[in-house]
């Protein structure tokens, strides 16, 4: 008798092959733009671009990306999954070539715009392929492991930027390199199973008001975490110079914050996989989330007088938000497949981003109005819909 161990199925040696090729593909992408985004920034301004200007360069990104991720499933319904993957990893490198060979405001805007649609691209067709990929009973595991991944080139880009030097010619060149790197791992992601439901999934519009439709607490957990991770992220040094820390105490603000949602993806699509019955043990970690945001937030109100309390305060809704997109990612991961799975990794996307968004436009007005009153009230309200919302439907299969 052979003592050779049975080679691996074909399938499951596609899934292997698929799981390597999508995070490879997105670490070298990422790490690509996240060293190209402070580049750029700082290329404007030695070119003595206003800091207002510079500041619309830099939201131009995710314009692309609420620009494009409603469209998302119309596109990968017309190209196929995989040629979509490859559309959104050209891009970027063709941007970045182009930021090599012109120096016209326009055009890089222009070209920073097109890098962001393509970005929204990769975003939605990424955690979808991961979720397709990823064997049976270990879709959590697969999909905090990529999110942490995620977390890890926020530090990867900028440490090679410092490593090379922002006035080194060279450093665009590396970032193309990157690029490149990056696109040719995609390549190799190999053919998914047919969509079974290609001609009976909604797709633009109607595919996401389905999505919305058959997961709307799911969605609404996204929008916390995104308001609690993504968009105060953004205003956190605000924060923390309005509390009478220092320029780069308060800067210190977005690592602490950045770094427990880093810390926290892993460890919770673990957990997620663990239990008997995974949905409501989803339900209940989301509802542990968001109840941690939610007392955390009650603290808020004291941090003027205790300005330590800060730190943990910052670092629960770092973690807890990631840790709500990312096990809601893995809800409809475990769920869903072909385009309904990308409909609703569309719509999860849309929530997160959005709530980024209402997060850093509303608090800096409040923090400016009303430091401990208004801004820990729109916390509080926020966090107490999300828990009050995902504690009602924790025993719910199909919220």
């Amino acid at each position: 008798m052979s003592t050779k161990a049975a080679a691996p199925e074909p399938a499951v040696q596609r899934a292997q092959q698929g799981l390597l090729s999508v995070f490879g593909s997105t670490l070298f992408q990422l790490s690509g733009i996240f060293m190209l985004s402070p580049l750029l920034l700082l290329l404007l301004k030695k070119a003595d671009v206003s800091t207002t200007v510079a500041g619309l360069f830099a939201a131009t990104t995710w314009l692309g990306i609420f620009i494009i991720t409603p469209f998302a499933s119309v596109i990968t319904h017309k190209l196929g999954r995989r040629p979509t993957m490859w559309l959104a990893s050209t891009l970027p490198m063709a941007a970045a070539i182009g930021f090599l060979l012109t120096d016209v405001l326009w055009v890089w805007f222009a070209l920073e715009l097109m890098a962001g649609v393509a970005g929204g691209l990769r975003w939605v067709l990424a955690e979808a392929f991961i979720a397709e990929f990823a064997p049976p009973g270990q879709t959590g595991r697969y999909i905090g492991a990529y999110a942490t991944m995620v977390g890890l080139t926020f530090v990867i880009g900028p440490a090679l930027l410092a490593w090379v030097g922002p006035d080194n010619a060279q450093a665009l060149w590396l970032v193309i390199a990157l690029l490149a790197i990056g696109l040719a791992w995609t390549a190799l992601i190999p053919p998914l199973p047919p969509d079974r439901d290609r001609h009976t999934a909604g797709i633009g519009l109607h595919g996401l008001l389905s999505a919305v439709r058959a997961h709307p607490v799911i969605m609404l957990a996204g929008f916390v975490g995104g308001f609690f991770e993504l968009g105060l992220a953004s205003i956190l040094p605000l924060y923390g110079l309005a509390l009478g820390l220092g320029a780069s105490t308060a800067a210190l603000l977005v690592s602490v914050s950045g770094m427990g949602g880093t810390l926290a993806a892993l460890p919770a699509g673990m957990l997620a996989d663990r239990f008997d019955s995974p949905v409501q043990g989803r339900r209940s970690m989301m509802s542990a989330c968001a109840g941690g945001i939610f007392l955390s937030a009650c603290a808020s109100p004291w941090v003027n007088q205790h300005p330590a309390l800060i730190w943990p305060m910052v670092a629960i809704w770092g973690a807890a938000g990631g840790a709500l997109y990312t096990l809601a990612m893995i809800d409809i991961g475990a769920r869903e497949k072909g385009m309904t799975l990308v409909n609703a990794t569309a719509v999860l996307v849309l929530t997160y981003t959005l709530g980024g968004l209402v997060a850093s436009s509303a608090s800096g007005a409040l923090l400016e109005m009303s430091l401990t009153l208004g801004f820990p009230a729109l916390l509080m309200a926020v966090a107490a819909i999300g828990l009050a919302a995902l504690v009602r439907n924790r025993h719910t299969r199909a919220a």
